[in-house]
C-alpha cells in the first residue's frame, strides 16, 4: 500500500510540475528557439473541402517533392482525421529573406503537368479544395481583410481582419481554372530575452500566406533559381488547361516580421472568434430559461407531491382512498421488469459509458490541456477514454440487470460491450469503404482498424465483463413497494400521451438550452474550423443534464399520474427526444450552410450524423432514465403502503 501511496505522489508532482512548464501549453508541447538562420521546416498536412468532406494527402497533386519523401508518425487521432504529415522541399531559414526563388525543376526546364494531372488540379480547383502546411507546428492562414459594416468615417481607418485556415489551391474565372503557383509566406516571429553576451533566439508566433496565380512567362528566373516577380497590375495568372499539357514554374518568397505576441499565446489569432458575444448572450439565455422552467417544475412537482403523499397518507378516510386515481393505485406494479431487460440495461450500460467519457473530455479540454496545438488529441483522448469506461458501463448495467430479475449475466455483459460499439464500428466500416474507393486520406488505414478492434475486444471487453460482473454481484436497487402476482389493466390513454408527442415534448427543452453550442461543434467539424470553446460546452453539458433530468421526471409522473406503469421503455426513449430536434436541425444545416452536392460526400454527411444522434440518445436517454427511477423510488417510499 506504501508503495502505490508513493507512486501516487510522484505523478501528481510530476503531473504539477508538468502543468507549470506553461501557462496555457499543453505538457509534452514545448516552445522550440531558434538562432539567426536555423531552418524552419515547413510541413504539408493535407487538403481539404468542405464540399466534399474528402481530405487528401499532399502528394496526391503533383507538387514539387523534396529528395525523400518523410511521413511523421501519427497519433490515432491524426490518423481519424485524415492527417498525413510530411515533410516539403520550401527551404525557410529563420530571419533570412527570399525574394522570390523556383521551388523544383530549373527555370530553363518548367515543370510539365500531363492531362491527367492537369485533370485532377482542375478537379480539385472546382471542388474548393484549401492545402495546409504547418511550421514550427503552426497552421498556415490566410489573411482576409474586409470592411465592417460601421459608420462611413471609421470605414476609412479601420478593417477587419479573419483569418482562413490553409490557403485556396486555386480559384475558377468562367469555365477557366487558375493555380496559386506563388506562394509568399509571411513568418512572424518574437525575440526572446536573453544575456547580454548570448545570441539572440527567437520564436515563430504566426504562419501566413498570400497564395498567388503567375503566369510562366511572367516569372522571369535565372539560373541560380532565383525569379522576379512581375508587376501586380501587369500579370497574367497560371491557367491550368484540363485538355493538354501545361508547364509551369512552383515558386516561393519568405518575408520575416518581428512580432510582440508571445509564444503562449500564438494560437490566439487562429482562435479568434467574432462571435464570443453571441456565444455568452446564448450560454446566458438558456441558462436563464433553463433555471427559470426548473424552478417552476420543481416548484409545481414538490407541491403536486406534497398534497397527494399528505392525501394518500390520511388513513381517516378509507373510502374515498379505493375510489382515488392517481399514481399511487399503480404501487403493485409500478417496478415489475420491461420487457427486453437485457438490451434496456445493455443501452444503459453504453450511455452511462458515453457519459463518463464526454464528462471526461470536456473537462479536460476545458483545463486546457486538449488545445488544438496537440494534434489529434482530442480524439484520442475519446477512443481511449471510452474503452477504459467500460468498467463503469458494466458496472451499472450489471445492477440494472440484477434488478430487473435477469439471471444470464454472461450474455448480458457481452451485449453491453459489443452492442453500441458494434453499431458504431459497423456503420465506420460501411463509411470507410467508400472513402477508400475515393483515394481519399480519411479512409481509416487496415493497421489502424485492427488496433482500434484490439483496442475493443482486449481491452474494453474485458474491463465491460469485470464491471458487469461486480454490478450483478452487488445488492441490486432496492424498491421500496413489492410488485404485485397479477399485472393491473392499463387504462386507455389520451392522445397527448402517445410516445411520439411526448418525443417531440420532451425533446424541446434540452435541445433549446444547447442549440447554439450545436452550431459552432457543427462548423467545427464540417468547415475544418478550430473548436476550442470548451468552457462553454462544459456549461451547456451541465445545463443538458439539469434540463434532461426535469424533463424526463415530468413526464414520468403524468405517464404515473395516467395510471400507465410501463415507464421503464418509455423513459428512456422519450428523455431522447432532443436527439430527434438534433437529426432536423442537422438536415437544416446540410441544406443550408453546406454546399455538398456529390453522393459519398452527402453518405459521409448523413453516415456520421446518424452517429451523432444515436450517441446523443443514448446519453439524453440514460441522464433522463436514472433521474426518473431515482425519483420514482423517492416517490413511492414516501407513501405508506397497506
Amino acid at each position: 500500500f506504501s508503495f502505490l501511496q508513493e507512486r501516487l505522489r510522484y505523478t501528481l508532482v510530476l503531473l504539477l510540475l508538468l502543468h507549470g512548464t506553461d501557462s496555457f501549453y499543453v505538457p509534452g508541447v514545448a516552445p522550440i528557439n531558434f538562432h539567426h538562420n536555423d531552418p524552419v521546416e515547413i510541413k504539408a498536412v493535407k487538403l481539404t473541402s468542405s464540399r466534399t468532406q474528402l481530405p487528401y494527402e499532399y502528394y496526391s497533386l503533383p507538387f514539387c517533392q523534396p529528395t525523400k519523401i518523410t511521413y511523421k508518425a501519427e497519433n490515432l487521432g491524426e490518423v481519424l482525421r485524415g492527417d498525413r504529415i510530411v515533410n516539403t522541399p520550401f527551404q525557410v531559414s529563420m530571419n533570412v529573406e527570399k525574394k522570390c526563388e523556383v521551388l523544383c525543376n530549373f527555370p530553363n526546364k518548367p515543370v510539365t503537368l500531363t492531362v491527367e494531372q492537369s485533370k485532377l488540379i482542375a478537379e480539385r480547383i472546382r471542388e474548393d479544395y484549401y492545402v495546409h502546411l504547418i511550421a514550427d507546428n503552426l497552421p498556415v492562414a490566410t489573411r482576409l481583410e474586409f470592411y465592417s459594416n460601421r459608420e462611413e468615417e471609421e470605414k476609412k481607418k479601420e478593417k477587419d481582419v479573419q483569418f482562413e485556415h490553409g490557403y485556396r489551391l486555386g480559384f475558377m474565372d468562367g469555365n477557366k481554372f487558375y493555380l496559386h503557383n506563388h506562394l509568399s509566406f509571411i513568418l512572424y516571429y518574437h525575440r526572446e530575452d536573453v544575456e547580454e553576451n548570448r545570441e539572440p533566439t527567437y520564436r515563430v508566433v504566426r504562419f501566413e500566406v498570400i497564395p498567388q496565380s503567375i503566369k510562366l512567362e511572367d516569372l522571369k528566373a535565372d539560373e541560380k533559381s532565383m525569379c522576379t516577380l512581375p508587376e501586380a497590375t501587369g500579370s497574367a495568372p497560371q491557367e491550368i488547361d484540363p485538355s493538354k499539357e501545361n508547364q509551369l514554374l512552383f515558386t516561393y518568397s519568405v518575408h520575416w516580421e518581428e512580432s510582440d505576441i508571445k509564444w503562449a499565446s500564438r494560437w490566439d489569432t487562429y482562435l479568434t472568434m467574432s462571435d464570443v458575444q453571441i456565444h455568452w448572450f446564448s450560454i446566458i439565455n438558456s441558462v436563464v430559461v433553463v433555471f427559470f422552467l426548473s424552478g417552476i417544475l420543481s416548484m409545481i412537482i414538490i407541491r403536486t407531491l406534497r398534497k397527494d403523499i399528505a392525501n394518500y397518507n390520511k388513513e381517516d378516510d378509507i373510502e374515498d382512498t379505493m375510489e382515488e386515481s392517481g399514481w399511487k393505485l399503480v404501487h403493485g406494479d409500478v417496478f415489475r421488469p420491461p420487457q427486453y431487460p437485457m438490451i434496456l440495461s445493455s443501452l444503459l450500460g453504453s450511455g452511462i459509458q458515453l457519459f463518463c467519457m464526454i464528462l471526461i473530455v470536456i473537462f479536460v479540454a476545458m483545463l486546457g490541456m486538449l488545445s488544438p496545438s496537440s494534434r489529434g488529441a482530442l480524439m484520442t483522448t475519446a477512443c481511449f477514454l471510452f474503452m477504459f469506461m467500460g468498467v463503469f458501463g458494466g458496472f451499472f448495467a450489471g445492477r440494472l440487470y440484477r434488478t430487473l430479475k435477469g439471471h444470464r449475466w454472461k450474455k448480458g455483459a457481452f451485449c453491453t460491450a459489443t452492442l453500441y460499439p458494434g453499431v458504431v464500428f459497423g456503420i465506420c466500416f460501411v463509411l470507410n469503404c467508400f472513402i477508400w474507393g475515393k483515394h481519399s486520406s480519411g479512409a481509416v488505414p487496415f493497421p489502424t482498424m485492427v488496433a482500434l478492434l484490439c483496442m475493443w475486444f482486449g481491452i474494453s471487453l474485458p474491463l465491460v465483463y469485470l464491471g458487469y460482473y461486480f454490478g450483478f454481484r452487488k445488492q441490486p436497487y432496492d424498491n421500496p413497494v413489492r410488485t404485485n402476482q397479477i399485472p393491473r389493466q392499463i387504462p386507455e390513454q389520451r392522445w397527448y400521451m402517445n410516445k411520439f408527442v411526448g418525443i417531440l415534448m420532451a425533446g424541446i427543452l434540452p435541445f433549446g438550452a444547447m442549440f447554439i453550442e450545436l452550431f459552432f461543434i457543427f462548423s467545427a467539424i464540417w468547415e475544418n474550423q478550430f473548436y476550442y470553446l470548451f468552457g462553454f460546452l462544459f456549461l451547456v453539458f451541465i445545463i443538458l443534464v439539469v434540463s434532461c433530468s426535469q424533463i424526463s421526471i415530468v413526464m414520468v409522473y403524468f405517464q404515473l399520474c395516467a395510471e400507465d406503469y410501463r415507464w421503464w421503455w418509455r423513459t428512456f426513449l422519450v428523455s431522447g427526444g432532443s436527439a430527434f430536434y438534433v437529426l432536423i436541425y442537422a438536415i437544416f444545416y446540410f441544406v443550408n450552410k453546406l454546399d455538398i452536392v456529390e453522393f459519398i460526400p452527402s453518405l459521409l454527411y448523413f453516415g456520421y450524423t446518424a452517429l451523432m444522434v444515436l450517441s446523443f440518445w443514448l446519453l439524453t436517454g440514460t441522464i433522463g432514465f436514472y433521474a426518473a427511477y431515482m425519483f420514482v423510488r423517492k416517490i413511492y417510499a414516501a407513501v405508506k403502503i397497506d
